[in-house]
């Protein structure tokens, strides 16, 4: 069986609500190490939750970029966080990876998490990040180049929408998509 095409840079370069739900369903390898994505949220610079939002900075600096590249940041200092950066060149949105249900590299995700229960290896954007091996020297790669493989999702999987996650400002808005049922979310959409 022929494998999905690869999604290429300009996939990206489109809205970032576009992009989003788009990407549930869709494969990412990093390494080979990896699985299907089941959980994003969007991040558009006119929104007060996003790193751009009050303009570019030496961290979020890809963010302004040309569309299709990785930003990678550290979380409250603890985790890095995957995003795909989407959107004409100066316009700083980005779609955050926050859990995949993996399929690809089981073992080396189970020993770079040290668990060996497959639910909770990708199950939110650190725990992704981990079990990739995802750290601050992916940001700025192009999305469509080793070490990154990303495959077009097969057929039209049912969409969850809800608010996003660990947000404090614009926390009511539905730019939180995921895989209906999935049991490798980061958390349960309300029904």
């Amino acid at each position: 069986m022929a494998l999905p095409p690869k999604i290429k840079r300009d996939f990206f370069d489109r809205s970032v609500h576009a992009v989003a739900p788009e990407l549930i369903g869709a494969t990412l390898l990093v390494g080979g190490v990896g699985g299907v994505i089941v959980e994003v949220e969007a991040y558009h610079h006119t929104d007060p939750a996003a790193h751009s939002y009050r303009g570019p900075t030496e961290r979020n600096g890809i963010m302004f970029g040309p569309a299709g590249f990785a930003y990678v940041y550290r979380s409250y200092g603890i985790h890095w966080c995957l995003n795909f950066v989407c959107e004409a060149e100066g316009s700083a949105s980005a779609v955050l990876i926050r859990a995949l249900e993996p399929t690809a590299g089981l073992a080396a995700m189970r020993r770079r998490r040290g668990m060996p229960d497959e639910r909770a290896l990708c199950s939110g954007p650190g725990k992704l990040c981990e079990a990739l091996g995802v750290t601050i020297k992916h940001n700025s790669l192009a999305l469509d180049r080793a070490p990154f493989e990303l495959r077009a999702r097969v057929g039209q999987p049912e969409i969850a929408v809800g608010p996003r996650i660990g947000i404090t400002k614009a926390v009511d808005e539905p730019w939180r998509y995921g895989l209906k049922g999935s049991k490798f979310l980061s958390k349960p959409f309300k029904a």
